[in-house]
C-alpha cells in the first residue's frame, strides 16, 4: 500500500507499538472505538494488534500490561502503525525502535501516534513537513526541538498519510473521524452513544488545557490570552495586546484584574514562566536557549523572574528530584480512510 493509498480492504487492521510507560487510557480508547464501532455495525470492520519493540508486554504509566503482545519487526499485518507514548518518552524511544520505523515507513504504510508518541515520529525524522498533534504539555518543547514539523494546538491531526493525536480520551474523537469516513456519519455517533459521550469533537478543536484553567471566562480575556500564547517568544506590549483584541489597555487592565487577580502584563509574565519551566522538564535544550524562547532578552532577567516565581533557579528543574514529567492541504479523509 503507498503513502496516502485509500484503505479498501474490507478490513482495517490497526497496530499499536505500546512503548514503555506508554499511557493506557490512550490506548484503550483507540482499540475501544474500534471495537464499538464493529458491534454497532454489525460486522468485523477493524481489527488491532498490540506490538512492543521487542515482543515483551510493555508496562503502561500505571504499571499494567496489554496483550497478547508482538514485536514490532514480526508485525507486518497492518494496514496503520500507531505509535502509542506516555511518560518519559524519550527514554522510552532507542536506537533500534527509531530504525523500525523508518522500515515501516519506506514500505509505504500510514504512521499515527497517541498522547507523546508523535516525538517518536519526529525523532525518526518522520513528520518532517507535516501537520500534527501531540499532548498540550509537551508542546512547547516539541516545538523548540523539531522545526520542521508543524506541532498543532489541536485535539487531533490527520495530514495524508500521517494520523497523529493528544492524550486522554481524544483517541475516541480521531477513531471516530475514521469511523464516519468509512461507516458514516449515523454509526460513527451510534459509537460516541455507547460510551456515554455526549457528541464527538472535531480534529481542530483546541487543546488550550493550560489556558481553560485560568479563568479568562470573558471573549476578549479569551482573544489576548490566546494571543500572548502564541507570542510567548516575542512578547506583545499591553497596548499592542489591548489594540488587538478591540479595547483600550486601561479596558484590559480591569478585565484581567476582575477576572484573574493579575494584570495583563503579570499574566503574561505567568505563561511565559510556565512555558520556560516546560521546556526545562521536557527538552534538553540549554537554559539560555530557554529563556530566549521564553521571551527574556537577559538571562539574569530570566534566572530573576523565575526564581520569584518558582522559589529556585531555572537549573533546578534539572536536579535529582526535579518532578518526573508527563505525557510530551491534506488528501481527503473520506479517500485515506474508506
Amino acid at each position: 500500500m503507498g503513502a496516502g493509498a485509500p484503505l479498501l480492504s474490507s478490513l482495517t487492521r490497526f497496530g499499536f507499538l505500546t512503548l514503555p510507560n506508554y499511557s493506557l487510557i490512550a490506548v484503550s480508547a483507540a482499540i475501544e472505538a474500534c471495537r464499538m464501532a464493529n458491534y454497532v455495525a454489525g460486522r468485523e470492520i477493524y481489527a488491532w494488534q498490540v506490538l512492543t519493540p521487542d515482543g515483551a508486554p510493555a508496562k503502561a504509566s500505571g504499571g499494567l500490561t496489554l496483550g497478547p503482545t508482538e514485536a514490532l519487526n514480526a508485525g507486518s499485518g497492518f494496514d496503520v502503525l500507531f505509535v502509542c507514548g506516555g511518560v518519559d518518552v524519550r527514554q522510552a524511544v532507542d536506537r533500534r525502535t527509531l530504525e523500525e520505523l523508518r522500515r515501516v515507513a519506506r514500505r509505504g504504510l500510514p504512521l499515527g501516534a497517541l498522547c507523546t508518541g508523535s516525538f517518536a515520529l519526529a525523532e525518526a525524522g518522520l513528520l518532517d513537513g507535516y501537520r500534527c498533534a501531540i499532548h498540550w504539555e509537551n508542546l512547547g518543547a516539541i516545538r523548540e526541538e523539531f522545526e520542521a514539523v508543524d506541532f498543532a494546538d489541536d485535539l487531533f491531526v490527520i495530514d495524508r498519510d500521517r494520523f497523529t493525536c493528544s492524550g486522554g480520551s481524544a483517541p475516541i474523537d480521531m477513531m471516530g473521524a475514521f469511523i464516519e469516513a468509512r461507516l458514516g456519519r449515523p454509526t460513527a455517533e451510534r459509537m460516541s452513544e455507547q460510551f456515554v459521550l455526549d457528541r464527538l469533537r472535531g480534529g481542530t478543536e483546541p487543546q488550550h488545557a493550560p489556558l481553560r484553567s485560568k479563568r479568562l471566562h470573558h471573549p476578549a480575556l479569551e482573544q489576548a490570552g490566546a494571543l500572548m500564547a502564541r507570542t510567548i517568544g516575542a512578547p506583545l506590549t499591553v497596548a499592542a495586546v489591548a489594540a488587538r483584541v478591540g479595547l483600550s489597555p486601561r479596558q484590559l487592565e480591569r478585565l484581567f484584574r476582575h477576572h484573574t487577580g493579575m494584570g495583563p502584563a503579570e499574566f503574561s509574565m505567568t505563561l511565559r514562566l510556565d512555558h520556560a519551566r516546560e521546556l526545562l522538564r521536557q527538552s534538553d535544550l540549554a537554559v539560555t536557549a530557554i529563556g530566549a524562547a521564553s521571551g527574556f532578552v537577559s538571562s539574569a532577567h530570566f534566572s530573576a523572574a523565575y526564581r520569584r516565581r518558582f522559589g529556585h533557579a531555572p537549573r533546578a528543574e534539572r536536579g535529582p528530584t526535579r518532578p518526573v514529567p508527563l505525557p510530551l492541504s491534506s488528501v481527503p479523509l473520506s479517500e485515506t480512510l474508506s
